[in-house]
């Protein structure tokens, strides 16, 4: 598809070229003075009305598959105090890397964490385990606290998308 795409756009760039020199090279011609600019907004439209309708419709459909709301609740962090002890998925913990623990999905599923109080959000992969402390949701590592600004409080309440 992105080749198609791409092919489309340099068949649409190879005519504004040739059109661009048709235009400011053809004496006597009515529109041999059609400026440059001109002949690219006219390309430009052309390409929106061939090729973007379909496509934008096509990558709002998979934008909205990529990312399912999961919930809200709080987030707490585990460090550097755990590093390099083994996860529930074998490996061994980084606390820079964007992991993080769950009690119930899958290992290896990719998660968006959004900070609820700033906005900030990152995505993590679910590796361990846990929270084990009552009302917490999720427990990220050091690196996504990072990330978001949850460092300092040790605490935020986040919301959770599942990324497929």
């Amino acid at each position: 598809m992105a080749n198609n795409s791409s092919r489309r756009l340099g068949a649409h760039l190879l005519a504004a070229i040739g059109l661009a020199g048709f235009f400011t090279s053809t004496a006597g011609h009515a529109d041999s003075n059609v400026p440059l600019q001109n002949v690219a907004k006219i390309v430009e439209a052309e390409l929106e009305t061939e090729v973007a309708a379909p496509n934008k419709a096509e990558i709002i459909d998979k934008a909205v598959e990529a990312v399912s709301y999961l919930g809200d609740g709080v987030a707490s962090y585990y460090g550097k105090e755990l590093a390099g002890n083994r996860t529930a998925s074998g490996e061994r913990f980084n606390p820079a890397a964007l992991t993080a623990a769950h009690r119930s999905l899958p290992l290896g599923t990719k998660l968006r964490v959004t900070n609820k109080t700033n906005g900030k959000s990152v995505i993590v992969r679910i590796n361990d385990r846990g929270p084990f402390h009552k009302g917490r949701l999720i427990d990220v590592s050091y690196g996504a606290a990072q990330k978001i600004s949850m460092v300092g409080a040790g605490m935020a309440k986040v919301r959770l998308d599942l990324i497929r």
